[in-house]
């Protein structure tokens, strides 16, 4: 007779200590690091993406073609057939930003209120609407009327559509699907396919004229408008409305939240330069801005490209802090590149090599910190203000870009060294680095939960 085999023992590990209970750490709402394999043969697929993050992203790419099929275009149908003197060209197009970019805010609070069915919908009008109206506007006040009226729509939907896209991509984080960085890294891939794509469908119907360009892209928010009607719940899933009152003071009292909008304008005062110091410093080493166009293709079909891979790389190794300061210091290396370089005053393809640097840095580091960033507001956001913190976002950095484009823009114009200004615009996205919130900072009970 057998002896009977002993059970087998647990594997070994540190014994508790007599009288106490292992206490859990805290979740800080950094975004786990999950490390990238492949799957084994026989192991579950990836979770796929749910429907409505599925159309959210969608949307992004429809909203971005019908809008860049028609804004690289407006400037040139001012001053030409409009016949706009260059300071109301500059005037009109400023108002456009203002429009949008500083109601976001707005926009973002509607939609914490009433969801984002409604203000989606609304905006989606208000942007058919406007481009029909600027298809057909030919003197100043017209013009004026149909520009608001664009900024205003988009200043509806794209805080409505940007902050459910967060909130949704959370959830779907916390249900073990993929990290929110990636999902919110897809989204800027398709934003950015659309601005490829919009001006394409611009640049072919300019051939008939530009009123046919502003009716196409009120067509395509006329297909985005019926599709959302029929596809968009009424209530998503998941999400529970808040009845929260008041919102801006708790927001305006957040250091935290407010050094993050102040590194975010940093990063995007940094990424204007695309359209503000990279045009001079092209103009010096080709004597044109024909290269220019190829410098923004090089930039777009990068993000493309290269943003999941980037940013599946940046979540196996990184947390979002560590992952928008890497991101700085890149964009910070791109300025120093050119400053570097502009001593020895080459010209030519010689010269235009630290532009192409510029653009790749600058780009990388957008790509590492534009989904942490969002990645990041929804555990900053007070409980049913995800949709008002998002918007906030959108304009606080809106007002960095406007009041340090105009330094910059002084800056370049002061008769320095060529290149002092460039080494003075390093210097801003490298000292945002110390205003961004560590992952350790107070976010407040609950806020990342029950939205």
């Amino acid at each position: 007779m057998t002896a009977p085999r002993p059970l087998p023992r647990p594997a070994a590990g540190p014994a508790p200590r007599p009288g106490r209970r292992p206490v859990p750490r805290p979740d800080l709402g950094r975004t786990p690091r999950r490390p990238w394999r492949r799957s084994p043969r026989g192991a579950a697929p990836p979770v796929p993406l749910p429907p409505l993050l599925r159309l959210l992203i969608a949307t992004q790419l429809a909203f971005n073609v019908g809008f860049f099929a028609v804004l690289p275009f407006l400037a040139g149908h001012l001053g030409g057939a409009v016949g706009m003197a260059g300071w109301l060209v500059g005037f009109v197009l400023g108002l456009r930003t203002f429009s949008q970019q500083g109601l976001f805010v707005v926009g973002g609070a509607l939609a914490d209120r009433h969801g984002i069915r409604p203000v989606v919908l609304a905006g989606c009008a208000l942007r058919v609407a406007g481009f029909a109206w600027l298809g057909y506007a030919d003197r100043t006040w017209t013009v004026v009327g149909a520009v608001l009226l664009i900024g205003f729509a988009a200043a509806l939907f794209s805080p409505a559509v940007e902050s459910e896209v967060a909130w949704q991509a959370v959830a779907f984080e916390k249900a073990g699907g993929r990290p929110r960085t990636r999902v919110l890294a897809l989204f800027t891939v398709a934003g950015q396919a659309g601005a490829f794509v919009g001006p394409l469908l611009g640049a072919l119907l300019l051939a008939v004229d530009f009123r046919a360009v502003c009716l196409a892209g009120a067509g395509v928010f006329v297909l985005v408008l019926a599709g959302h009607a029929l596809l968009l719940p009424r209530r998503a899933p998941g999400r529970t409305r808040v009845p929260v009152r008041g919102g801006i003071g708790p927001l305006l009292r957040d250091r935290g939240f407010l050094a993050l909008c102040g590194a975010y304008g940093a990063c995007l005062l940094a990424y204007n330069q695309l359209y503000l110091a990279l045009p001079a410093e092209v103009e010096r080493a080709a004597g044109s801005q024909a290269p220019l166009a190829w410098l923004f293709a090089l930039s777009s079909v990068l993000v493309v490209t290269a943003q999941l891979p980037v940013t599946r790389w940046a979540g196996e190794r990184l947390d979002p802090r560590r992952s928008m300061a890497a991101g700085l210091g890149l964009t910070a290396a791109g300025f120093a590149l050119v400053a570097a370089a502009l001593p020895a005053g080459r010209t030519g393809t010689a010269g235009l090599l630290p532009a192409a640097g510029f653009v790749v840095l600058l780009t990388l580091g957008q790509m590492l910190v534009v989904p942490a960033v969002r990645a990041r507001v929804p555990d900053l956001a007070a409980e049913g203000r995800l949709g008002l913190y998002t918007g906030a976002l959108s304009s606080v950095s809106g007002l960095v870009v406007l009041l340090g484009s105009a330094a910059a823009g002084t800056l370049l114009d002061a008769g320095l060294p060529p290149a002092v200004p460039w080494l003075l615009l390093a210097a801003v996205p490298a000292a945002a680095v110390a205003l961004l919130p560590s992952a350790t900072a107070d976010e407040g009970a609950g806020r990342a939960e029950g939205r």
